[in-house]
Order: structure tokens, then sequence, then C-alpha cells
């Protein structure tokens, strides 16, 4: 498992973060004077109720949207301070993404859907490390098949792989077992933590308490703001606080 909060770094922290949407009447406060230290090696999972504002702080987080008000933090770097081309570069090079539709361009390969963020940034993967991560994932057999060609585990252990090639500082993942059966989920679930054992920063959202199991940590949201915190977290355990804030 991963070092203790007193012992590890910060991967990426909020101050205070506010976000609305809407005006007057229809205005909805997705995250309200949210405060949040997301450690590094840590395998993070981000749970609440539909609306809870869990989604638009991973968005944030990750770069993908401005707060209204608030820090947000990517290792020493302020992202309100960073330019567009400043943003860009952060989340090319510093953050990973999977997402539930697995976002697998349908022309390229395996392989060429692995390698497209280091090749639009112009980069080559380090051989070891690419190495490493295919075979990690299991899908060296499956590198020149298109995404029609391979099942929707095997696509999303290629999505979970092409975050992971360019080794960035923190990966997101959005509901990443959310299209697959329970097999194929568990198997995304175990690269995952495997992936945070190695020394990976994973944020996860996700509305499954089996999931979450899997996770070093979880946050509950409700109502745009922390409600809760679990470390070492069970299923039951996960289960039992999500009943109480839907009751």
């Amino acid at each position: 498992m991963s070092a203790t909060p007193e012992t590890s770094t910060i991967a990426c922290r909020v101050r205070n973060l506010t976000k609305t949407y809407g005006t007057g009447q229809a205005e909805v406060r997705a995250l309200d004077d949210v405060t949040v230290d997301i450690h590094d090696g840590e395998f993070t999972a981000v749970m609440g109720p539909s609306g809870s504002g869990k989604s638009t702080l991973m968005h944030c987080l990750a770069a993908l949207d401005r707060p209204d008000g608030g820090q947000v933090f990517v290792g020493d770097q302020e992202l309100s301070a960073l330019d567009d081309k400043a943003l860009t570069r952060l989340r090319r090079d510093e953050i990973g993404f999977v997402f539930q539709s697995f976002n697998l361009v349908p022309t390229l390969s395996a392989e060429e859907n692995l390698l497209l963020p280091l090749a639009i940034a112009g980069r080559k993967p380090d051989p070891e490390w690419y190495a490493a991560i295919v075979d990690t994932v299991g899908i060296r057999d499956r590198l020149r098949h298109k995404p029609n060609e391979l099942s929707g585990g095997q696509q999303q252990r290629v999505a979970v792989a092409r975050a992971l090639v360019s080794r960035p500082q923190i990966v997101f993942a959005d509901e990443p077992t959310g299209n697959l059966d329970s097999h194929s989920g568990a198997e995304v679930l175990d690269l995952l933590r495997r992936s945070a054992d190695a020394g990976q920063t994973i944020v996860m959202v996700t509305h499954d308490p089996v999931a979450a199991s899997y996770t070093d940590r979880v946050l509950f949201l409700a109502d745009g703001r922390v409600v809760d915190e679990l470390r070492s977290p069970t299923r039951e355990q996960v289960l039992e606080i999500m009943t109480r804030m839907t009751a």
C-alpha cells in the first residue's frame, strides 16, 4: 500500500474551492468551499450521490474546468496562474485520463491509441517503461487490433495503459468500470491498484462500493462539500456510508 499521509508528499490539492452553474433561481452550487489534499502515490476514490459535485471536483483538479473561487494546485503549480498554453502542456505531460467510454480512436490500432498522447507531444516512449506497461495491462497480443476487435475490458486496459505510458504525475479515472461487466471491471481495478502500489497517484470517481474497496482512501461528497472520509475502505463500510447519505 501507499505511504501514510504523514510521510507522503501532496500530488494535488484544492483550497476553498467553489463552483456554481446557472444564475438566479436556477443557480446550482456544485462545489461549496472544498479543501482537500491528494497524496502522492495513493489511490483515492471520490463518491457521493448524483449531483454531489464529485465529477466537478475531478474536472477542476484535472484542469478540465475552472472554479469560480479558491485554488487548485497540481504539484507546486497553481492552475489559475497558468495561461492556456501552459494548461495544455500540464494536461498533456503531467495528467493522465481514463474515461468510462474508453475514448479510443476507432481507426487506430491498440498500440497507436496507446502511444497517441506521446505522438501528439512529439515524444517517444521510454522502451523499458512501455514494455512494462504493455505487459502489466496484458495486451501485448492485442496491440495490432483495432478497438472494435477488442472486448470492453481490453479496450479499457488500453485506455489505462495510454494514461500511464507518459508517466504522468496523476491519473484521473471517471467511472472507469461503468461500462464493464464485473469480471472485466475487476481486472481494470486490479490494474489501477497495482499501478498505485508502484507509486502512481490515481483519483477515481465512482458510485460502486466494490470499486472503492480497491482504493486507499474514499472521499464522500454531498451538496458540493466533503462530508466524510474513509481510509483502507471495505465494500461494507463504503456501502454503509453511502446508504446513510442517501437515506
